[in-house]
């Protein structure tokens, strides 16, 4: 302003400065920030330059030492010297050492890629979303396939992180994708190759599947998930939209599973949308796909125990009590298992995933627990034995009303319902329960027999007070009734 012809008052107001200091600019005849000096003085005591020696020694020693495992060590050390205020100047000191003398850090080392060159592929959980299926908890995750170049991806859903999980859902988005990459990366695949007994089994049916896409088949080093960056970063970008979709969507709850298999495709379609001119680009420097998928179900051989349980992938499966002693084969699919014994298929079971490790099914042992009730009370997969609300809430209130008779009078039930349906019984124990009557396995006999003929018709009525048998909703109010003393009219 000075240079416009105006005075020096004027230009000071217009600057935003005293007048006393505009006048040392223009006498100086420099700018503000070529007269500003360094300070290399303190202007307090540094309360740390006694003990900075040993914080400098133990930082060269531990390089994973935070600021504030110091200070907690420097306040029991010296008491009452350092207050907590004093916690931030320690971290400013340990981040400005780190920067000028402590140790070099990883460097990223950020690659070149090349159209159809390499995929990469994974698996991520996607409990976090809180997505159910009728109202129950849908716990999987997905298998996530890339291509490091375009950034297509595809998905599938898969329960567990196996080989069979990855064979399915690589060959799918292969298929899906038309074409073959030269390359495919994975991490370690530590979560599949424990779910085998057999790390020798796991690789060479790794390789077996790489070879029949002729696809060369590579790991991350040991912790160093950045190596396989375009699909961790693909993991993130893709929970986020779905979680996003679903704010949009209201509600996290689907029908049934293929609805939410939709909604997950949808969603990757729309993400695929922005890279399509690149993709299109890349499917040209794909290799043909062979003209068949690889069947990568795993077969064992397993003796069926005296328990009536077979051990397959650490985890336990009942079988009918008829296969005690024998030797069944064992196809193990994605997503369930099937049993075989001389060339026919004698059950079809859900695979077991995550932490649960037992499945035992009460059609199988029924006939034999109702011959030793005894066994029940102790038995290892007691829980497994109560196949809804019902049966629990039942086995509770025989528990309270006659407990040195309450296991029989239970496994009664639950042969009742082994032999005769349990949807049935379920109406039943739902009627007496409800109607708060003394409960007994004769009573839901009686009631069966009872109603057996009107249930055939349709009429479905109970005898006595004529009153429809139905199932109502699942209230857990009803174990209210545990904490409240029976009537005496109730045959007590």
């Amino acid at each position: 302003m000075l240079s416009r012809g105006k005075t020096l008052e004027v230009s000071a107001l217009a600057s935003g400065m005293d007048v006393k200091t505009a006048r040392k600019y223009r006498d100086s005849e420099k700018f503000p920030s070529e007269i500003k000096r360094d300070r290399h003085w303190r202007t307090r005591l540094d309360s740390y330059a006694v003990v900075w020696p040993k914080i400098g020694e133990l930082l060269e020693n531990n390089h994973g030492l935070e600021a504030k495992t110091i200070f907690d060590w420097l306040q029991r050390k010296y008491p009452g010297k350092y207050q907590d205020g004093q916690l931030r100047t320690l971290q400013r000191k340990i981040k400005n050492w780190r920067a000028t003398e402590g140790p070099s850090r990883e460097v990223m080392f950020y690659q070149k890629h090349y159209p159809g060159e390499l995929s990469q592929s994974d698996f991520t959980h996607m409990d976090s979303l809180g997505v159910t299926i009728n109202h129950v908890p849908f716990k999987h995750l997905v298998f996530h396939f890339v291509l490091t170049w375009s950034n297509w991806e595809a998905v599938s859903i898969c329960y567990s992180e196996t080989l069979e999980s990855l064979a399915a859902g690589l060959q799918d988005a292969l298929w899906q994708l038309g074409g073959v990459t030269r390359k495919h990366q994975t991490d370690r695949l530590s979560a599949a190759i424990n779910n085998l007994s057999d790390v020798h089994q796991f690789t060479d049916r790794y390789a077996a599947l790489m070879n029949h896409y002729g696809i060369t088949g590579q790991k991350t080093q040991a912790a160093s998930p950045h190596e396989n960056g375009d699909v961790e970063q693909s993991h993130y970008r893709f929970k986020k939209a779905v979680d996003q979709a679903l704010m949009l969507r209201g509600h996290r709850d689907f029908a049934s599973l293929e609805e939410y298999r939709q909604f997950i495709d949808h969603i990757i379609e729309q993400r695929n949308q922005g890279r399509s001119e690149r993709f299109k680009e890349e499917v040209k420097h794909l290799r043909p796909l062979p003209r068949f998928k690889v069947d990568m179900v795993k077969q064992e051989t397993v003796r069926v125990g005296p328990g009536s349980t077979i051990r397959v992938d650490h985890r336990v499966y009942s079988v009918h009590s008829r296969l005690i002693g024998e030797f069944v084969t064992v196809f193990i699919h994605q997503d369930k298992i099937i049993v075989q014994y001389g060339g026919r298929t004698v059950h079809t079971l859900p695979r077991l995933a995550g932490s649960k490790r037992h499945r035992v099914d009460y059609h199988h042992i029924i006939a034999s627990l109702v011959r030793k009730p005894g066994a029940f009370k102790n038995y290892r997969y007691q829980s497994e034995l109560f196949p809804n609300m019902y049966f629990r809430l039942a086995y509770d209130l025989l528990s309270k009303e006659m407990p040195n008779r309450c296991d029989k009078e239970y496994l009664d039930i639950l042969h009742l319902a082994a032999t005769c349906g349990e949807n049935r019984v379920t109406e039943i124990l739902n009627l007496i329960i409800d109607q708060n009557l003394p409960l007994a396995a004769k009573l839901v006999r009686q009631y069966f027999t009872e109603t057996e003929a009107s249930y055939h018709s349709g009429a479905r009525q109970s005898t006595g007070k004529k009153e429809d048998v139905a199932v109502l909703p699942v209230n857990i109010a009803d174990y209210d009734v545990l904490l409240q003393p029976r009537e005496a009219s109730h045959g007590k």
